[in-house]
């Protein structure tokens, strides 16, 4: 049996060892903003942009919706700015809070979404999107979340990126920012799982499919494609709408990344243990594919970063040199797959040590999620998913 425990902690540590080093390949090939960028600076805009439109859907969204707009608002270097915030029926004062934004800038537009149910088929951050698009009058079309900081320059940069390498959808993704210990552990993850088992150069081309990736967080979009795919009407039943949107374009042979984009904008998605439970509990299901593809995903991931790091502990209290190393190796790996993705992503390196825990809590984030699923039980926003 430990013959087989130690084979198996070999195993796992070549994989995390081999997955990392393909993270270090992508760190090197990511896409990043092609302008210069000082935060806070025109001067450090390297160009313009023309006849974009920013989207913004909120729900319930009035402690963000201040300083998201007026961040967009404050974009250097766009002519022809538009902006446009649909308020998706919220119960709090996201509506008023925008209305007073409006009242001093006549770039925003306040959408009335109302209250009324959803129509058949369509989840509600699709619906509140194909809204936004029917308004869309300008070549370029932006798409951020409420919680969203935009940088001053973001908007230039994130559509020189678009138009630099020929995309039809581009998705810089921000950078993720924490504050309590289950977001230090958990959120991290986001960008290490695309940067450490997405081919990223390969999954530039227009297949295939499966390796489409996104963030709806920040997109930024070529119009005349985004309404040649149906717009939001093909992502309608979606819960990772992101992700899907991104296949849509694929599938029609356009171009669609995710790129680098954490000196563009930030994102705090969730405060605290109990949103971060609540918002993986609503995704995370989707996210597998099915129960089948949840086990496999935890089996891999048991495999790759727990086995190896019991395996250390057990070497070390049986005082067995061999396993010790190999598992300490494996252990490593995942740690400097980590630490390599936060370099880039301005993410903690610290907080990479503890990467263990991190695949631990994400599984029992997806049992649950599985769970809620087949109960009917997920809500959001105080809507049946």
């Amino acid at each position: 049996m430990t013959g087989l425990f130690t084979i198996a902690v070999e195993i796992g540590s070549l994989g995390a060892l081999l997955l990392s080093a393909h993270g270090l390949l992508n760190a090197i090939l990511v896409r990043r903003p092609n302008v210069v960028v000082k935060q806070g600076s025109p001067q450090g805009v390297a160009g313009s942009a023309a006849g974009v439109t920013v989207c913004i859907p909120a729900r319930d969204e009035a402690r963000n919706v201040d300083a998201c707009l007026k961040a967009v608002l404050a974009n250097h270097g766009v002519t022809d700015l538009r902006v446009l915030l649909l308020d998706d029926g919220s119960t709090d004062e996201t509506r008023s809070i925008a209305s007073m934004v409006a009242v001093s800038d006549a770039r925003l537009e306040v959408v009335e979404g109302g209250g009324e149910p959803l129509p058949i088929g369509w989840m509600g951050k699709p619906w509140a999107c194909e809204r936004l698009l029917a308004r869309v009058d300008t070549p370029i079309v932006v798409f951020v979340d409420a919680d969203v900081r935009l940088g001053p320059n973001a908007l230039v940069a994130g559509v020189s990126m678009l138009r630099a390498h020929r995309l039809s959808l581009v998705s810089p993704y921000p950078k993720q920012l924490v504050g309590s210990w289950s977001e230090r552990l958990t959120q991290p993850l986001l960008q290490w799982l695309w940067m450490t088992f997405l081919p990223l150069r390969l999954a530039e081309r227009a297949k295939p499919v499966s390796m489409a990736a996104a963030n709806g967080q920040f997109m930024i979009l070529d119009t005349e494609a985004l309404r040649s795919v149906g717009g939001f009407q093909s992502v309608a039943q979606e819960v990772l709408d992101d992700v899907a949107l991104a296949r849509s374009f694929k599938r029609s042979g356009y171009r669609a990344i995710v790129a680098e984009g954490s000196t563009l904008a930030t994102c705090r998605m969730y405060e605290g243990w109990v949103a971060l439970r609540e918002g993986y509990t609503k995704n995370l299901w989707s996210a597998t594919g099915s129960p089948f593809g949840a086990a496999a995903m935890a089996v891999m991931f048991s495999g790759l970063y727990l086995l190896p790091a019991a395996g250390l502990v057990v070497g070390i209290v049986q005082r067995n040199g061999p396993l010790v190393l190999v598992g300490g190796l494996g252990y490593l790996s995942g740690v400097m797959g980590r630490v390599t993705t936060a370099r880039i992503t301005g993410g903690s390196r610290r907080d990479a040590l503890a990467h263990p825990a991190s695949i631990a809590i994400l599984l029992w984030l997806i049992a649950r999620s599985w769970r809620q699923h087949l109960r009917g039980a997920i809500t959001w926003k105080g809507r049946p998913l």
